[in-house]
């Protein structure tokens, strides 16, 4: 799979085993030079010094810096280290980054990547299902601050990415249901095809066993509007279906405390209610939604929901424009259109 860009295109590689061949891949992307390998403390006793002794072995020095996993690495402070790290190992421009591990690493990285030295050229090797379906694409770095998830961020597409499905056995059931919500939100919104085979299998385990089947779907959603909407001014809003909410739930419970993939799968749920009550989706589609949520143990309702301070997060939200808001509803599941409406009415949908 490509993701064909006016100024800068790469590829993606989606297959079983690829991490045993992360030489070869990097070979064939970049020119020797030095590189410096950016992961997490739970992912680098995993496969970092396999990566690094491959890496090495190909002639690519390299260097390893781990930061502590959890959301809260994805933060200025954490960049901040990174920087001063990248610094006192005497990295320059000609020299490259890998990100290796979630979602959090991959916009953290890629965010330190496009700001060191204004640009470091970068790869991104996901190792969770979120970030293999989702954020290793479409070139969004970030890092969250108090106020709000991903306020301070930049537009930086990476050289190319790998997929490994096998690195998706050693994820904590969790995280493996986390991924499955952004799947899910990718065929409710355009993949009918992407509805009916998540329909057809049992549970999560056997979607981890489909992977190589089911990760190409799911990428196919975000590279058709990613391609037609590089920098999220028009139809790439149509993946945010379940952020707007999500967001705010993750902000205000603590990042960590309900994670990306449960927060959008609240965030669906509930901006689909409400849309049904007034008219704006038909009839049935929230109950679809849950009933898939559910099979996949992910969650459909949040008990100590507080509107008020999900409200407050959502007006510092970067889909907020003035007093308006651009939010993501469902004329039938497979098709998604994008609505402003003025940013007070996002309290009856938290509601």
């Amino acid at each position: 799979m490509q993701i064909q860009l006016t100024n800068h295109s790469y590829d993606i590689l989606i297959q079983k085993g690829a991490l045993k061949e992360l030489a070869s891949w990097v070979t064939s992307v970049w020119q020797p030079q030095r590189i410096a390998i950016i992961t997490d403390s739970n992912v680098a006793p995993l496969y970092a010094e396999t990566a690094q002794q491959q890496l090495i072995a190909a002639g690519f020095p390299t260097h390893l810096f781990v930061v502590p996993a959890g959301e809260a690495s994805k933060s200025l402070e954490q960049a901040g280290k990174l920087y001063e790290q990248l610094a006192e190992a005497g990295f320059t421009r000609s020299d490259g980054i890998l990100a290796l591990g979630g979602g959090v690493i991959g916009d953290l990285v890629g965010f330190v990547a496009s700001t060191y030295m204004r640009g470091l050229h970068f790869l991104q090797i996901p190792t969770t299902l979120l970030a293999q379906v989702d954020s290793s694409i479409g070139g969004k770095t970030a890092v969250n601050t108090k106020s709000a998830k991903n306020l301070v961020g930049t537009f930086s597409q990476p050289d190319g990415v790998l997929i490994d499905p096998e690195v998706l056995h050693t994820l904590d059931n969790r995280r493996l249901r986390e991924g499955i919500a952004e799947i899910i939100k990718a065929g409710a919104i355009a993949d009918k095809e992407l509805w009916a085979k998540l329909a057809n299998l049992t549970d999560e385990f056997d979607l981890r066993d489909k992977a190589e089947e089911i990760i190409p779907l799911a990428l196919h959603v975000k590279k058709v509007v990613v391609e037609e909407d590089e920098f999220d001014n028009g139809s790439r809003l149509l993946l945010n279906f379940g952020h707007t909410i999500g967001h705010g739930i993750e902000n205000t419970a603590g990042y960590g405390v309900v994670s990306h993939g449960e927060a959008v799968a609240l965030g669906m749920v509930m901006m689909t209610r409400h849309a049904e009550e007034t008219g704006l989706t038909p009839k049935g589609v929230t109950k679809e939604i849950s009933d898939m949520l559910e099979k996949f143990h992910l969650p459909t309702d949040y008990e100590t929901l507080d509107a008020t301070r999900i409200y407050q997060a959502i007006t510092h939200d970067k889909k907020a424009r003035g007093n308006q808001i651009k939010i993501i509803l469902l004329e039938e599941i497979g098709q998604a259109k994008i609505v402003a409406i003025p940013i007070e009415e996002m309290r009856h949908y938290i509601g």
